[in-house]
């Protein structure tokens, strides 16, 4: 179950060895931790990245790689919950991360493509009119689209014009070629500004951690803030090239996109630990729309999800001076990656960022989402097992499409023999056992 993307060999780097001190120190190798680390050493700064295995070996190597600031229908709901002017910031901050890759794929092979982006509706034409309507207030040429070339009707679409796919570990190999970094490097503990790991410690005057879910529960509360969703993907041969990026906006609808000669379906979504359709709802659909076509691999992401819709970015709490975060980029974290590298190379080199205000993680956890995400939490917690996450104590659920344990509180799962496969839990989960 190795995606597309995890053919080539990435560059490898030793693991830390020795006590060091730098001025910033990111944690998590994925796409945006990569990012800050590429974009620190133009710049010239002082800085150390520390992964816990190799660099993009979780969600970064599972993505779809779609590049693009159209993040399904959220720009009216933008409007209604923060206004036009932060809703137009946000489509800002992210077209400056769509072009930041077209400046850096011009020297690097790595299949980047300009591609329209439509999010489309199988039903309610109303909600895509909705959105027409909120992107023309905040001046954006989208434009409503009455066809699309998959293979079941639609009510409609909202395209995007001239967004970008690409694959994306040729594009970190690219990148991370000679930055200093130290890989199966695992942070154990924080204390104050300083990362302990089994080999060394390093001591920082800024610490930046993009781990996908953050490690530190007694600041920002992520643990009530974030949750975790999977979805799937199916890849190809044999289908026809649907011609742009394709992304339902329902939840649990279907996605399309092509990578060269296949055809990249996507779906079977649900919040983790949840039953879903997963790899089963995608083999249906393409047994029904694409009968003559071959799969020639599959795999499983997990996004971070929001309370509003938008990612935490920037200090990791109002309490946390130098410390930062990444997170929760709801299903675009291609985009959401360059955003967030960007505003925090920013950040921790004491310069203004436009877009601070926008992604700050100290922003209103008053939201609907909220209230589900403790409930789900409390269920899971009285819910009687010897299964227990080690993160928080939640009771973890059988997936048996993935063969493993998973949390539905915050989204740790754990392969069969009890280890660890996703944060937030830091470490393997232990079975008790049995009494004598």
């Amino acid at each position: 179950m190795r995606s597309l993307w995890r053919k080539i060999t990435l560059p490898k780097f030793e693991s830390l060895r020795r006590d060091i001190k730098t001025d910033v120190l990111i944690i998590g190798g994925g796409m945006a931790g990569i990012l800050c680390a590429h974009m620190l050493a133009r710049a010239g700064a002082d800085y150390v990245l520390l992964e816990a295995r190799r660099i993009c070996g979780g969600i970064t190597g599972d993505t779809t790689a779609k590049i693009t600031s159209q993040h399904g229908l959220l720009y009216a709901d933008l409007i209604d919950l923060f206004g036009v002017e932060r809703a137009r910031m946000y489509l800002a901050a992210n077209e400056a991360a769509l072009a930041q890759y077209r400046a850096l794929c011009k020297s690097i092979d790595c299949d980047f493509t300009e591609r329209d982006a439509f999010t489309y509706a199988l039903y309610d034409r109303r909600k895509l009119e909705r959105e027409a309507a909120a992107l023309a207030r905040i001046g954006f040429p989208a434009a409503l689209a009455d066809t699309v070339p998959l293979p079941f009707p639609v009510a409609g679409a909202v395209r995007f014009p001239k967004q970008a796919q690409f694959h994306p570990l040729r594009f970190v190999s690219a990148i991370a070629d000679g930055l200093n970094i130290y890989e199966n490097t695992e942070v154990r503990e924080l204390r104050g500004r300083t990362a302990v790991t089994e080999g060394g410690s390093v001591s920082a005057k800024r610490i930046v951690v993009a781990t996908h879910f953050p490690f530190l529960n007694k600041h920002g509360s992520y643990f009530m803030k974030l949750y975790q969703h999977r979805s799937y993907v199916l890849a190809f041969a044999g289908a026809l090239d649907v011609g742009g990026m394709y992304v339902d906006e329902a939840e649990d609808g279907l996605s399309f996109r092509n990578q060269e000669n296949l055809l990249l379906l996507g779906g079977g979504a649900h919040r983790t630990g949840k039953k879903g359709g997963g790899w089963r709802e995608l083999s249906d659909a393409a047994s029904r729309y694409y009968p003559g076509a071959r799969e020639v691999c599959r795999w499983a992401t997990q996004d971070c999800m929001t309370l509003d819709g938008v990612p935490y970015i920037g200090r990791y709490s109002k309490n946390t001076d130098g410390l930062y975060v990444a997170t929760g980029f709801n299903k675009w974290g291609m985009t959401s990656a360059m955003a967030a590298a960007m505003l925090l190379c920013d950040m921790v080199q004491g310069r203004e960022n436009p877009y601070a205000d926008v992604f700050s993680p100290s922003r209103s956890m008053l939201r609907p989402q909220l209230a589900l995400n403790v409930w789900e939490a409390a269920a899971s917690l009285l819910t009687p097992s010897v299964k227990r996450c080690p993160h928080m104590g939640c009771a973890l659920k059988w997936n048996p499409q993935e063969r493993s344990w998973d949390c539905p509180c915050h989204g740790s799962r754990f392969e069969e023999d009890g280890s660890l496969i996703d944060n937030p839990a830091t470490g393997d989960w232990k079975q008790p056992k049995k009494k004598r």
